[in-house]
């Protein structure tokens, strides 16, 4: 068995394509652009990068994107404060804070301080509570971005074994929700979990988002699985890898995700779905 391998930067092209579309048909509507505020914190390289990405996805689908560079000693009431104005502001249908944020600086605190409307990260405690519920607004970007890829595989949902390995708050967590919404069973793994490799080996899907290269072997994974690869690591020859060891992986599954070019693009073109989204809510 030789895997397909899920090709994310071109479904991540195709939803970027159809945003862009709808941006003119909205902005001929609504004689304005939808407006994604992002706002970055001090100068850490990857955050920098991750920016720049994103704002580069705004020129493309036609967003009006302010960028807020703050210097990484700025208090946590100024950005409260920024926020608060962005909040409010009718030109601005979303707000981005990058994380991760200096120590100084409660990030759940300013999670919390985005209006759940302008909330296209996805993050707020409002927005994955109506995911919980199965009334899903602005859903994650990640794991929203991940559904759309299981989606390209034309493979049900229902009834399947679906493993999670790793519970955080802005991945695991609302991943879980959105597989048990889709009808999945669902099992959610961290670092309790006792005998990982048995979960492992039942998962129909698995997902693997932990950051660390390897933490999953390719030889525990079942033979015909879909293995999505969240994890992004550079190793000390400067080569991307993911969380699995993808030689062995490609003879075990039927469809997998590239490290890089599987889950990466998805969460810009999702944030970019999201702050649409928000956008033509807002106008109604």
């Amino acid at each position: 068995m030789t895997a397909n391998l899920i090709d994310g930067k071109a479904i991540a092209a195709k939803i970027r394509q159809k945003v862009k579309n709808q941006v003119l048909d909205f902005t001929q509507a609504q004689a304005r652009t939808p407006g994604l505020a992002v706002i970055l914190v001090g100068s850490d390289p990857a955050s920098v990068s991750y920016v720049k990405n994103k704002h580069k996805a705004c020129e493309e689908v036609g967003f009006h994107a302010p960028q807020y560079r703050l210097d990484e000693n700025v208090s946590e009431q100024e950005l409260v404060d920024l926020i608060d104005t962005l909040n409010t502001s009718a030109k601005i249908d979303g707000i981005l804070v990058q994380l991760p944020l200096p120590d100084h600086i409660n990030s759940q605190t300013i999670v919390e301080q985005i209006h759940p409307d302008k909330d296209v990260d996805g993050f707020h405690p409002y927005n994955i509570g109506r995911l919980a519920i199965r009334m899903p607004t602005l859903r994650s970007c990640t794991p929203y971005g991940i559904m759309a890829l299981l989606d390209s595989t034309n493979e049900s949902y229902h009834g399947r074994e679906a493993v999670i390995v790793g519970a955080s708050n802005h991945v695991g967590r609302p991943m879980g929700l959105e597989l048990l919404l889709a009808g999945c069973t669902v099992t959610t793994c961290h670092r309790f979990t006792k005998n990982l490799q048995d979960h492992v080996g039942k998962a129909d899907i698995l997902i693997v988002a932990v950051g660390k290269p390897g933490i999953v072997p390719g030889s525990w994974v079942k033979p015909g699985a879909t293995v999505i690869d969240v994890g992004i690591n550079r190793r000390k020859d400067g080569k991307l890898v993911g969380d699995i060891d993808q030689n062995s992986l490609m003879e075990q599954a039927t469809w997998v995700t590239p490290v890089p070019g599987g889950v990466g693009p998805m969460t810009v073109a999702m944030l970019m779905k999201n702050t649409l989204e928000a956008a033509i809510k807002r106008t109604k």
